[in-house]
């Protein structure tokens, strides 16, 4: 098998100067080793991968044997070698993967000097290799690391163990003020995280007891009733005993407050205001919405935020609309985060309910200014500013100059190997992804194009919209915003009474039309369909249920846009609660509309508390809007697509 690859050589430098009948004739011949050294790779048979690596060396996907010796055993490997690899293979995503990988596994060893010569070839990392890079800076003595990673440092939710241990790094720096770490401090409490607060309050001289947090966690309510409050300490576990009772029984925490606060510093009483608050944000799932949690978290005001606390602090305004109260929560944020479209976009808002003219301006420029773009934010502020939205730009199609260039692109050209020998996905969507983020960073918008173009005439429209979402300066909108299958689409959408666009919308989402695309919980095919949910559908249609029928496109989509019909008249026909009752079930929907009045629908979908969901309802409704304007439908708003929430209590 080793020896048939050389009959193919000439045939595969052909490919290599871009003639594309090559690319379709010798792909497959020349890359087709590719699997069998990945079963010699996952068996760790590296006498096998380096006969692959011999054989393979001149093919698109030739770096991989090397890639997977280096990778057996990558912790023990010199940085010379992998530093030789990136270097043979400059800006390719195997290289980034590796020197980034090696990056991780020398700061776990804390070798920290072996990571430093790779650092400059990891250009897109993670969270994780993010921290782990952080730290190499830091043990080298830059000191901007520890200015950049205050969200690290802040941060109480689950972290990769690369940013636990910045933290840790942080935390003996003597560029962290007392006042950082106090915060750091009194988030860790309200968190419940003992032993890394322990370690905190030790940095600045505070000495608290795991005994003593322990025996208050196993009653919080009863500590709260007679707890000491004269030294930090104490105050310490004020905010520990008030964080394990509103995480375990909110409302008792929420009316234990002001009695907690009575009589402790003006910062204290803002950190337990803070504590509720936070938790009350941030436990909505379980606790609903109340508008105490408000209450308590601008009661807090005056105290810094963390990035997290701010985002927490601005939803819960906006779910209430009360607009000052989300002018100090954007203003609370760091200037990076303020200026992020979302941000500005309720900054805007938040600014023309204010009485006076210059309020209003300022929100009419910003609003002007968004209305430039054509993503959710920007949808909404052409709405504010009363643009129409009715044509989108005339679709720039690739050169042939760029169909060469496609070919010749070594990114791309593993892509599509990896593709048609069947690689695993995995592998395919990182070299594709890293061919496009290539392609982007030189705004290289043909090139981008050309790929977008050429995945779109093979069906593959997931990497294709990937890619064509990506130009800069010149775009295509059929491509960006396919429609394959339309005709079943559209009289599909038309027999349930939905809009086709809205149903594009969605199923762009779900599964950015992979027919075989399948969930970690098991939901499939184009609208991805549960199977409990198909049960339904199939029973509801009178049909007898057929678990095969749901990999068939016609009938996916046929219940899919049944199911999007049959929620929607369940929800208010709202589609805007139809959309996050599809992603997140109808119950969660109706659970999140409001008791009390009707609430405009850009707030409803900014403070659903499961992020998955929110930026599922801002993506369906932005994908309807342009699908409108692709089907013919005029000119389009997504404000009327979005329109009212009725509260709960009118259904």
């Amino acid at each position: 098998m080793l020896n048939k690859v050389w009959k193919h050589k000439k045939s595969y430098q052909l490919l290599a100067l871009g003639v594309a009948s090559a690319c379709v004739s010798y792909a497959n011949a020349a890359d087709e080793q590719f699997n069998e050294a990945l079963r010699a790779a996952s068996a760790s048979n590296i006498s096998m991968l380096q006969q692959y690596q011999d054989a393979m060396q001149n093919d698109a996907l030739g770096y991989y044997p090397e890639y997977w010796i280096l990778n057996n055993n990558l912790a023990s490997q010199p940085a010379s070698q992998i530093v030789s690899f990136a270097q043979r293979y400059p800006q390719s995503a195997m290289a980034e993967k590796l020197a980034a990988d090696y990056v991780e596994e020398k700061v776990k060893q804390a070798d920290f000097s072996a990571a430093q010569p790779l650092l400059q070839y990891v250009t897109n990392p993670d969270q994780a290799e993010t921290c782990a890079m952080a730290q190499v800076r830091a043990k080298s003595g830059d000191p901007l690391v520890y200015a950049e990673f205050k969200d690290v440092w802040l941060a109480t939710n689950s972290q990769p163990e690369s940013c636990t241990g910045l933290g840790r790094m942080m935390l003996s720096s003597p560029l962290m003020s007392e006042q950082d770490r106090q915060q750091r401090l009194w988030g860790q409490l309200r968190a419940g995280q003992s032993g890394q607060a322990i370690a905190t309050a030790q940095s600045i001289n505070m000495n608290l007891s795991l005994a003593q947090l322990n025996s208050i966690q196993s009653n919080p309510m009863n500590y709260l009733w007679s707890a000491p409050k004269t030294s930090k300490e104490d105050q310490a576990y004020l905010i520990y005993a008030l964080g394990r009772l509103a995480d375990s029984d909110l409302p008792s925490a929420m009316a234990s407050v002001k009695r907690a606060a009575e009589g402790t510093p003006s910062d204290v009483q803002r950190a337990l205001y803070r504590t509720v608050g936070y938790i009350g944000g941030t436990t909505v799932m379980k606790n609903n919405f109340s508008r105490d949690v408000l209450n308590y978290l601008d009661a807090s005001y005056g105290l810094p935020f963390s990035s997290e606390e701010a985002e927490i602090y601005a939803r819960q305004a906006i779910r209430f609309s009360a607009w000052e109260s989300l002018i100090r929560a954007i203003d609370s944020m760091s200037v990076t985060q303020r200026q992020e479209d979302r941000w500005q976009y309720w900054l805007a808002r938040a600014s023309e309910q204010r009485g006076d003219a210059s309020s209003k301006r300022t929100a009419q420029a910003i609003f002007k200014r968004l209305a430039q773009g054509d993503d959710y934010h920007n949808l909404l502020a052409k709405d504010h500013v009363g643009q129409s939205y009715s044509s989108v730009p005339n679709n720039a199609q690739p050169s042939n100059a760029d169909a060469q260039r496609l070919s010749q692109d070594i990114h791309f050209r593993r892509a599509f190997a990896l593709r048609n020998v069947n690689a695993p996905d995995s592998y395919i969507n990182r070299e594709w992804n890293w061919a496009v983020r290539q392609a982007y960073l030189k705004k290289d918008d043909g090139l981008l194009l050309a790929a977008a173009k050429r995945a779109t005439d093979m069906g593959w429209y997931d990497r294709a919209i990937y890619a064509a979402d990506r130009t800069v300066n010149q775009h295509n909108y059929s491509l960006r915003y396919a429609m394959p299958h339309q005709a079943y689409v559209v009289s599909h959408s038309k027999n349930a009474g939905i809009d086709p666009a809205w149903a594009y919308g969605l199923m762009r989402q779900e599964s950015r039309f992979n027919t075989t695309a399948r969930s970690h919980v098991g939901a499939g095919g184009l609208m991805q369909i549960m199977p409990n949910t198909a049960k339904l559908v199939a029973r509801q249609m009178g049909e007898t249920y057929n678990p095969a029928a749901l990999t068939d496109m016609n009938t996916n989509i046929r219940y899919g846009t049944f199911y999007l019909s049959m929620i929607q008249s369940q929800l208010s026909n709202s589609p805007v609660l139809a959309t996050a009752g599809y992603n997140a079930g109808p119950n969660r929907a109706r659970r999140w509309q409001s008791d009390e009045a009707n609430i405009a629908a850009d707030q409803y979908a900014e403070s659903i508390p499961l992020t998955e969901t929110r930026d599922y309802v801002k993506h369906v409704m932005t994908n309807a809007t342009h699908y409108g304007v692709l089907l013919g439908q005029g000119a389009q708003s997504i404000g009327k697509r979005m329109q009212s929430i009725p509260m709960r209590s009118s259904q």
